[in-house]
């Protein structure tokens, strides 16, 4: 368990979604959100206060959370000095980064000599399963995308609080770092070898009772070419009963891809579907989940209208509107 509050480092970031586990904890779970380091050219800002590191120390804060999520994962050398720092001043640091705060020899020397924790929350602390694909109790809802880092984690969380106001029975189920960050617990999909992947989800997903609702969080997307199999992972260990597909309208190209546009709506429904329906024949596709936030609101209302009668499935912002429909939808499943 990693202590609270944080001081969320974004490092220098080159654009807001670079920062999205600072992002997501900071709208997810606010109160462990104390501050912010932002080193020169950061390129993202939670509006949350700039906190060097004794200021931070002096607020309370107890665990400096890597919030940067860069291409590859990797550690910049140009954080290292503030890495140190803040371990001399007495705080943890946790990481989700692919590049292990283990891994770092200063690093470690400094964590030993100060007597605190380097937490690496995308290593897999489970020997997880090879997936069978056997038929399990219970329900499991997954979201799925057009592309990565489009709201299918926003949409899962979203979706969960709704179901649990209804008296559902509903269990958010994190599969990155950034939901094992908000949650305290997950399976780091994207760091399990790939033969165990699947099983991985079987195991986060398993049996229960036949009206509970898992409500997986999605990962990649089955049209990016680097990130698909993440994707395929989730669909077929996960054997969901529901689908919720995830986009982003003002996109003009795959994340980090600029030579690869995004897929339809229709073209995911049909890709992921029949994908879906090889572990559980009964799946549906029950709504889509938009992430409006680079639209003004009165173009946001016409885009998702236009949207759901072009579909026929309800359609919504879930961070902006709340998950109500959805989740109306995922307990008529």
């Amino acid at each position: 368990m990693l202590n609270t509050p944080y001081l969320l480092f974004l490092g220098d970031v080159p654009d807001p979604l670079s920062a999205k586990v600072a992002q997501g904890i900071r709208d997810w779970r606010p109160e462990y959100a104390l501050g912010q380091y932002r080193l020169p050219g950061c390129k993202a800002d939670m509006k949350i206060p700039d906190l060097d590191i004794q200021e931070a120390v002096e607020q309370g804060a107890k665990t400096l959370v890597i919030g940067a999520a860069n291409r590859g994962g990797v550690i910049s050398r140009s954080w290292i000095a503030v890495l140190k720092e803040a371990l001399a001043a007495g705080m943890d640091i946790a990481s989700g980064l692919h590049n292990l705060l283990r891994d770092e020899p200063e690093l470690v020397e400094a964590a030993e000599k100060h007597g605190r924790r380097l937490i690496d929350v995308r290593v897999p602390q489970v020997q997880y399963p090879i997936g069978d694909g056997k038929k399990r109790r219970g329900k499991r809802c997954l979201a799925v995308g057009t592309d990565c880092s489009i709201g299918k984690m926003y949409t899962a969380l979203a979706l969960d609080i709704s179901m649990r106001e209804r008296g559902a029975k509903s269990s958010f189920r994190a599969t990155g770092q950034t939901g094992i960050l908000i949650t305290g617990e997950g399976v780091p999909l994207d760091a399990v070898i790939a033969d165990f992947m699947a099983g991985s989800i079987e195991w986060l997903t398993p049996d229960n009772d036949d009206d509970h609702w898992d409500i997986i969080e999605g990962q990649g997307s089955l049209f990016h070419p680097s990130y698909s199999g993440v994707t395929m992972a989730l669909i077929h260990g996960g054997q969901p009963d529901a689908l919720i597909l995830c986009h982003e309208p003002t996109r003009t190209h795959m994340r980090g891809l600029p030579h690869y546009q995004l897929p339809t709506l229709e073209q995911l429904r049909d890709t992921a579907l029949p994908l879906a329906q090889v572990v559980n024949p009964a799946c549906q596709v029950v709504g889509v989940s938009v992430n409006t936030s680079g639209m003004p609101v009165d173009e946001a209302d016409r885009y998702l209208e236009a949207l759901e009668a072009r579909l026929g499935l309800p359609c919504v912002d879930p961070y902006r509107q709340g998950a109500d429909r959805l989740a109306e939808a995922v307990l008529a499943c």
